[in-house]
């Protein structure tokens, strides 16, 4: 299921990455917000894309885009579905499908792309905050990441070890 040690690793390794706290969250944040759209299967790549596209952090990004868990996805998707029409001025259904194929979501595509997007946005915004905090809060205790964060106040720009 999942690898509570793994996590553990990886957030360890977003936290101490030498870049600014703002590029490291904003690649997270990305990716959250691309693992709220509907295109299931294609979210690594995607955040990859997003990552050379945008000039990110494809490790933020992926981790970001991995957060919408099969545990979460199916909430999200009914909100989503819900938010989606009540934008477009339809009174709110439930969501039923039968997979989470694009084949399976095409005849609902408008109503989830708009309200996944308003979702995504809103959990991406929420995210990079998170991150952000989190980042600069690790780096001042970590006395090594404190002076590294010290540098790049100074540079005002990313680090280069």
């Amino acid at each position: 299921m999942l690898d509570r040690e793994k996590w553990r690793l990886r957030i360890r390794h977003i936290l101490t990455l030498d870049s600014h706290p703002g590029h490291i969250a904003a690649g997270f944040a990305v990716g959250v917000f691309i693992s709220f759209t509907p295109f299931f299967g294609i979210h690594t790549p995607l955040a990859i894309a997003a990552a050379l596209l945008l000039r990110l952090n494809k490790l933020t990004c992926i981790t970001g885009a991995w957060i919408n868990t099969p545990l979460t996805v199916f909430p999200a998707l009914g909100i989503s579905y819900k938010l989606g029409r009540i934008l477009r001025g339809l009174p709110p259904q439930e969501l039923h499908i039968k997979g989470l194929e694009w084949h399976h979501l095409k005849g609902h595509a408008t109503s989830l792309l708009l309200g996944s997007s308003i979702l995504g946005f809103a959990a991406a915004v929420a995210a990079y905050f998170a991150c952000y905090y989190l980042v600069v809060r690790f780096r001042r205790k970590d006395e090594t990441q404190a002076e590294l964060a010290r540098e790049m106040e100074v540079t005002g720009e990313d680090m280069e070890l």
